[in-house]
C-alpha cells in the first residue's frame, strides 16, 4: 500500500480530518538510522504527525517538531514540508537511536518512558519573515497526545490525534495516523463525538495492517458523517541537506579553525543528522573555505 495523505472535511458535522499511511516513510527512517524498536516507534509517530500537519502548509513553509525529554532517547526531531503541490517530504531522527525498552503493560512500545518528561516545540518556517515557534510541556510522552495538547493549548484548535507504528522481528508492518480538528464555529459536542469514535476504533496500525488505506481511515473516524475530499498528497522520506549547506556550517567555524582542521586531517567528514548522508571535504577544500572568509 503506497504512502499517502488525504484530507477531507465534514461541514455538517463540524470537523476536518487528515489521514496518512506512512509505512514506507518509517521503514526508510529506521533503515537509515538503525533505529531500535522503541526508537522506531517514537521517530515514526513524530514524523507521521509532522507529515499530517504539513498537509496544511502552503508554498515553501516548513514544519519542525522537536521532543526534548529526559528519557533514554534524549530527544526526537522531525521535519516536514511541501516538495510540491502533490508531495510532502518528511524526515526524522532520535538523538539516541539505539535506546530501547521492554514493552509496556499493554504490550505496546513504551515510547512514553523512552521519551521521559520534557517539552514539545513546534516551529513553522515561512518563505519570508521569522519562524514561529510554540513550546508546551509534554502531556504524556506518547507523541499523539502531546501533539493534540499542543494544538489545543497553543493554537486553540480542539483536536483528536492518533498515530501508530506496528513492528515485529521482520520489520515495520504498518505505520500511519489521523488528525481530526473542529471547524470554526462548530458545536463543541463534535469533539465528544470524535473522541467516542476514536476510542471505539481499532488501533490505526491494526486497520492498516489488515488492508485499510487512507480513505478507509478517514471513514473509520468520520463514521456516517458526509465527507468532502480536499486533497490527496504523496508522502515520502526526503532530506533538505546539501553540500552548500554543509559548507555554510563549516564557514561558521571561522578561518582559524578551518586552517587548523586542514592541518590536522587530510579529510573532514560531516554527516547529516536526518538522512545520514556523509559529505567529505579534502584539506585543500577546507583551506579554500577559510580563504573565502579572509577575502570577505
Amino acid at each position: 500500500m503506497p504512502d499517502l495523505i488525504i484530507s477531507a472535511s465534514a461541514p455538517g458535522a463540524g470537523f476536518s480530518i487528515v489521514a496518512a499511511i506512512t509505512t514506507d516513510l518509517v521503514r526508510e527512517a529506521q533503515r537509515r538510522h538503525g533505529l531500535s524498536p522503541t526508537a522506531t516507534a517514537a521517530v515514526g509517530r513524530l514524523t507521521t504527525g509532522a507529515a499530517l500537519l504539513a498537509a496544511g502548509l502552503k508554498g515553501k513553509e516548513r514544519l519542525s517538531l522537536q521532543v526534548a525529554g529526559d528519557g533514554p532517547l534524549r530527544g526526537v526531531v522531525s521535519d516536514a514540508w511541501l516538495i510540491d503541490q502533490e508531495r510532502v517530504g518528511a524526515r526524522g531522527y532520535a538523538k539516541n537511536p539505539q535506546a530501547d525498552l521492554p514493552l509496556n503493560e499493554r504490550g505496546k512500545f513504551d515510547v512514553a518512558a523512552a521519551v521521559g518528561s520534557g517539552s514539545l516545540q513546534v516551529t513553522k518556517s515561512f518563505e519570508v519573515g521569522q519562524p514561529y515557534a510554540g513550546v508546551v510541556p509534554l502531556y504524556s510522552g506518547e507523541i499523539a497526545e502531546d501533539i493534540a495538547a499542543y494544538l489545543v493549548n497553543s493554537e486553540q484548535i480542539p483536536s483528536i490525534v492518533a498515530l501508530g507504528v506496528l513492528a515485529d522481528p521482520d520489520g515495520i508492518r504498518a505505520a500511519g495516523g489521523l488528525i481530526a480538528q473542529l471547524l470554526p464555529g462548530a458545536d463543541e459536542r463534535a469533539v465528544a463525538t470524535l473522541e467516542e469514535r476514536a476510542l471505539s476504533m481499532p488501533p490505526i496500525t491494526k486497520l492498516i495492517n489488515e488492508g485499510s488505506d487512507a480513505h478507509a481511515l478517514l471513514h473509520a473516524l468520520a463514521g456516517g458523517a458526509e465527507l468532502r475530499s480536499h486533497r490527496t498528497i504523496d508522502v515520502q522520506f526526503s532530506c533538505r541537506c546539501t553540500r552548500e549547506k554543509v559548507e555554510a556550517a563549516l564557514l561558521g567555524l571561522g578561518a582559524d579553525e578551518l586552517h587548523k582542521m586542514a592541518r590536522e586531517r587530510t579529510e573532514t567528514e560531516a554527516t547529516c543528522e536526518f538522512c545520514k548522508k556523509m559529505y567529505v571535504f579534502t584539506s585543500d577544500e577546507v583551506n579554500e573555505l577559510a580563504s573565502r572568509l579572509k577575502k570577505a
